[in-house]
Protein backbone atom coordinates (compact mmCIF):
# COMPACT_ATOMS: atom_id res chain seq x y z
CA UNK A 1 0.00 0.00 0.00
CA UNK A 2 1.43 3.19 -0.62
CA UNK A 3 1.93 6.08 1.81
CA UNK A 4 0.41 9.42 1.84
CA UNK A 5 3.70 10.76 0.42
CA UNK A 6 4.08 8.28 -2.47
CA UNK A 7 0.39 9.19 -3.65
CA UNK A 8 1.17 12.63 -3.55
CA UNK A 9 3.94 12.00 -5.19
CA UNK A 10 2.03 9.84 -8.05
CA UNK A 11 -0.46 12.27 -8.27
CA UNK A 12 2.13 15.01 -8.83
CA UNK A 13 2.82 13.28 -12.32
CA UNK A 14 -0.84 13.39 -13.49
CA UNK A 15 -1.01 16.66 -15.72
CA UNK A 16 -4.30 16.73 -14.42
CA UNK A 17 -3.31 17.53 -11.03
CA UNK A 18 0.06 19.28 -11.87
CA UNK A 19 -0.95 22.72 -10.95
CA UNK A 20 -2.16 21.09 -8.34
CA UNK A 21 0.23 22.62 -4.48
CA UNK A 22 1.51 20.01 -2.50
CA UNK A 23 -1.35 21.14 0.47
CA UNK A 24 -3.85 20.40 -2.47
CA UNK A 25 -2.33 16.69 -3.20
CA UNK A 26 -2.13 15.96 -0.39
CA UNK A 27 -6.20 16.40 0.03
CA UNK A 28 -6.46 14.36 -3.13
CA UNK A 29 -4.26 11.41 -1.77
CA UNK A 30 -6.89 11.54 1.21
CA UNK A 31 -9.70 10.61 -1.54
CA UNK A 32 -7.72 7.91 -3.60
CA UNK A 33 -7.86 4.19 -2.98
CA UNK A 34 -5.15 1.94 -4.28
CA UNK A 35 -7.03 -1.12 -5.71
CA UNK A 36 -5.28 -3.70 -7.54
CA UNK A 37 -7.11 -5.46 -10.34
CA UNK A 38 -7.18 -8.68 -12.29
CA UNK A 39 -6.28 -9.24 -16.18
CA UNK A 40 -9.83 -8.24 -18.00
CA UNK A 41 -11.24 -5.90 -15.31
CA UNK A 42 -13.60 -3.25 -17.08
CA UNK A 43 -12.36 -0.05 -15.31
CA UNK A 44 -15.23 2.45 -17.82
CA UNK A 45 -17.54 0.85 -19.51
CA UNK A 46 -18.42 3.55 -23.11
CA UNK A 47 -22.10 5.44 -22.42
CA UNK A 48 -21.91 4.75 -18.69
CA UNK A 49 -22.40 7.20 -16.09
CA UNK A 50 -19.10 8.08 -14.56
CA UNK A 51 -18.54 6.75 -11.14
CA UNK A 52 -15.13 6.57 -10.76
CA UNK A 53 -11.78 8.82 -11.39
CA UNK A 54 -8.80 5.96 -12.07
CA UNK A 55 -5.24 6.35 -11.79
CA UNK A 56 -3.38 3.38 -13.85
CA UNK A 57 0.01 3.13 -11.26
CA UNK A 58 0.92 -0.52 -13.18
CA UNK A 59 -0.20 -2.52 -15.61
CA UNK A 60 -1.78 -2.08 -19.53
CA UNK A 61 -5.64 -0.83 -20.18
CA UNK A 62 -7.14 -1.63 -23.41
CA UNK A 63 -9.21 1.57 -24.12
CA UNK A 64 -11.69 1.23 -27.00
CA UNK A 65 -14.74 4.25 -29.05
CA UNK A 66 -17.64 3.51 -30.72
CA UNK A 67 -15.98 -0.20 -31.13
CA UNK A 68 -12.62 0.98 -32.13
CA UNK A 69 -9.48 -0.06 -30.67
CA UNK A 70 -7.14 2.55 -29.58
CA UNK A 71 -3.59 2.17 -28.86
CA UNK A 72 -2.89 0.29 -25.39
CA UNK A 73 -1.77 2.29 -22.38
CA UNK A 74 0.00 2.01 -19.70
CA UNK A 75 1.13 3.42 -15.80
CA UNK A 76 0.37 7.13 -15.67
CA UNK A 77 -3.14 7.49 -17.32
CA UNK A 78 -5.98 8.36 -15.90
CA UNK A 79 -9.43 7.76 -17.17
CA UNK A 80 -13.34 8.81 -16.18
CA UNK A 81 -12.03 12.24 -15.42
CA UNK A 82 -14.48 14.39 -17.95
CA UNK A 83 -17.49 12.02 -17.03
CA UNK A 84 -16.63 13.49 -13.67
CA UNK A 85 -16.72 17.08 -14.13
CA UNK A 86 -19.33 17.19 -16.66
CA UNK A 87 -21.61 14.64 -15.49
CA UNK A 88 -21.85 13.24 -19.32
CA UNK A 89 -21.93 9.73 -19.69
CA UNK A 90 -18.41 8.25 -19.62
CA UNK A 91 -16.95 8.30 -23.86
CA UNK A 92 -14.80 4.98 -23.80
CA UNK A 93 -14.36 1.48 -22.97
CA UNK A 94 -11.20 0.51 -20.56
CA UNK A 95 -10.29 -2.61 -19.65
CA UNK A 96 -7.62 -3.94 -17.78
CA UNK A 97 -5.15 -6.33 -20.67
CA UNK A 98 -2.91 -7.10 -17.12
CA UNK A 99 -2.76 -7.32 -13.86
CA UNK A 100 -2.91 -3.86 -13.04
CA UNK A 101 -2.58 -1.38 -9.71
CA UNK A 102 -4.83 2.00 -9.88
CA UNK A 103 -5.79 4.78 -7.92
CA UNK A 104 -9.13 5.03 -7.56
CA UNK A 105 -11.61 8.13 -6.84
CA UNK A 106 -15.31 8.10 -6.34
CA UNK A 107 -17.42 10.16 -7.75
CA UNK A 108 -18.95 10.99 -4.54
CA UNK A 109 -15.51 11.91 -2.99
CA UNK A 110 -14.38 13.95 -6.75
CA UNK A 111 -17.38 15.58 -5.97
CA UNK A 112 -16.75 16.34 -2.62
CA UNK A 113 -13.60 17.68 -3.09
CA UNK A 114 -14.39 20.18 -5.69
CA UNK A 115 -17.23 21.59 -3.43
CA UNK A 116 -14.97 22.47 -0.42
CA UNK A 117 -11.60 23.07 -2.70
CA UNK A 118 -12.37 25.96 -5.28
CA UNK A 119 -8.80 26.46 -5.56
CA UNK A 120 -8.77 22.67 -6.80
CA UNK A 121 -11.59 22.81 -9.04
CA UNK A 122 -10.35 25.66 -10.81
CA UNK A 123 -6.76 23.81 -11.23
CA UNK A 124 -8.69 21.28 -12.28
CA UNK A 125 -11.18 22.89 -15.17
CA UNK A 126 -7.79 24.61 -16.68
CA UNK A 127 -5.71 21.26 -16.97
CA UNK A 128 -9.50 19.76 -18.39
CA UNK A 129 -9.87 22.33 -21.06
CA UNK A 130 -5.86 21.61 -22.12
CA UNK A 131 -6.52 18.17 -22.66
CA UNK A 132 -9.85 18.57 -24.69
CA UNK A 133 -8.68 21.77 -26.69
CA UNK A 134 -6.97 19.28 -29.33
CA UNK A 135 -10.03 17.43 -29.78
CA UNK A 136 -12.18 20.50 -30.16
CA UNK A 137 -12.28 23.63 -32.52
Amino acid sequence: MLRKNAKIELLRRVPLFAECTKAQLAEIALIADEVNLREGACLIREGSPGREFCILLEGTVAVSRDGKKLPLRGGGEYFGEISLLSDAPTNATVVTTSQARVLVITARGFRRLLERSPGIQGKLMSAMAARLAPDTL
